[in-house]
């Protein structure tokens, strides 16, 4: 249970205000109870305070970091059941799997895949992200070698083994990237938990089922191990989503902390040779609490989508996702091609760009800053206008960099015409349909 500004102030030291720089000691309190200052701000509470109020105040749900450098990845830290509660913290992670049971010419063709997915989406770079190396006792190729082969790749691993010693010889060649062993069951989790802490990687649980799982965490927090993640996968989908809500619901709504881990989702197991539904599984868990999505593999068809789901999802709900102000050349647009002007709302863009791209028309989309709103709202707000728009112009030098003189704009502000036809003299001011949907057949006849 979070701790309240009057069980805080009941730990403070309680030193006179002017000696910490605090307020109050009071109001202090208050603010580490929000959340909006860090209870290390005061140099006067003591290390076993300071260590109460850390835990008690921390999410119900445990931060986990694995992976090293730009491949560090936090996940869980989570406070809310649905997003527009307040927001999601620690976004999906996408998993493509390989296994010691393939043989050499597929392990190559999948790790040559790897890296062909790979974007850029308002800002945000969109590739896979992790690997998950299975192991199988009687699989064709040696698992460590096999190891070896996907850390060249420089992703973060998830090593999926039950076996310590082998688990133990795999780590001694990855262990310094902090991949996730996962493996530890009821029945070994103390020599797995001896091998993680000895390689200092998160370890993974997994159980027949959430009451046996859940007896697992609890032995090995009681051996002093809580970098844990768990694998929430059953042998049926409907249990693997039950597994996955009670473990964030028990969390977050009962308070639980032994159930406030990550989770991971093998769909490679659930849903094996089914790519279609594959994708679609990976969806409802990235909707759906699910912290590490494994999948068979990741291709352009599945990958565009689901980045773009996980986009949204995972974004502030109160700060809309904006593209960069600028020019951008649609269809080899070129100086001599017509312009288009719109907002820098990311939805509004996509939705332009879209059909601007379906008309085959070279042009000019034109992005002002509009404060990531949309046309009307851009426009109520005084953020889309002629004088936004003149400045813009002059920021950017759009006179400089295009030659035409032809300007569209939002069908849905078609009342600033005239406004910036005085602002831009010798522009000619078109006026767009009031639907994306409508630039196609507008283009096309103009």
């Amino acid at each position: 249970m979070a701790l309240k500004g009057l069980d805080i102030f009941k730990l403070s030291p309680k030193k006179n205000c002017k000696e910490c720089g605090s307020p109050t000691c009071m109001a202090f309190s208050m603010k580490v109870a929000q959340g909006a200052v860090d209870v290390n701000a005061c140099p006067y509470f003591s290390e076993e305070a300071k260590a109460q109020l850390s835990e008690a105040t921390a999410p119900p749900m445990k931060t986990v970091k694995i992976g090293t450098g730009s491949e560090e990845f936090a996940l869980g830290g989570e406070t809310v059941m649905e997003r527009h509660e307040k927001t999601f913290v620690s976004k999906t992670r996408y998993a493509v799997t390989l296994c010691n049971c393939m043989d050499d010419a597929t392990i190559d063709a999948k790790l040559a895949d790897i890296p062909k997915i790979e974007y850029e989406r308002i800002g945000e770079r969109m590739y896979v992200e992790m690997i998950y190396v299975n192991y199988k006792a009687d699989g064709q190729t040696d698992y460590v070698e096999l190891v070896k082969k996907a850390a060249a790749l420089g992703r973060t691993m998830i090593l999926g083994c039950d076996d310590a010693e082998t688990a133990k010889a795999a780590l001694a060649v990855c262990k310094d990237s902090k991949p996730v062993l996962n493996g530890a069951t009821s029945k070994n989790y103390e020599a797995m938990n001896a091998v993680a802490k000895e390689a200092g990687v998160v370890l993974g649980v997994c159980g027949a089922d959430m009451n046996e799982i859940y007896d697992t965490i609890k032995a090995l927090e009681g051996l002093g191990n809580k970098d844990l993640i768990v694998d929430t996968t059953a042998a049926t989908i409907k249990e693997t989503f039950a597994n996955t809500v009670q473990l964030r619901r028990a969390a977050i709504k009962d308070g639980d902390r032994t159930c406030g881990y990550p989770s991971i989702v093998n769909l490679a197991k659930l849903a094996k040779g089914d790519m279609h539904l594959q994708s679609a599984l990976a969806a409802v868990f990235t909707v759906q609490y699910g912290s590490i999505v494994v999948m068979e593999e990741l291709t352009y068809a599945e990958a565009l989508p689901l980045f773009g789901l996980r986009q949204n999802i995972f974004t502030d709900p109160q700060k809309p996702m904006r593209v960069d102000p600028g020019v951008y050349s649609i269809n080899g647009g070129d100086e001599n091609s017509i312009c288009l002007t719109t907002v820098d709302f990311a939805l509004t863009y996509f939705l332009v760009s879209g059909e601007l791209e379906r008309s085959g028309v070279p042009c000019n989309l034109i992005i002002s800053d509009a404060g990531g709103l949309s046309v009307l709202t851009a426009w109520a707000a005084g953020k889309l206008s002629a004088s936004t728009i003149e400045k813009f112009w002059k920021e950017q030098d759009i006179e400089g960099k295009i030659k035409s003189r032809k300007l569209v704009i939002p069908g849905k502000v078609a009342v600033l015409k005239g406004e910036i036809e005085a602002k831009l003299p010798g522009w000619e001011i078109i006026i767009a349909p009031t639907e994306a949907a409508q630039l196609v057949k507008f283009l096309k006849d103009m």
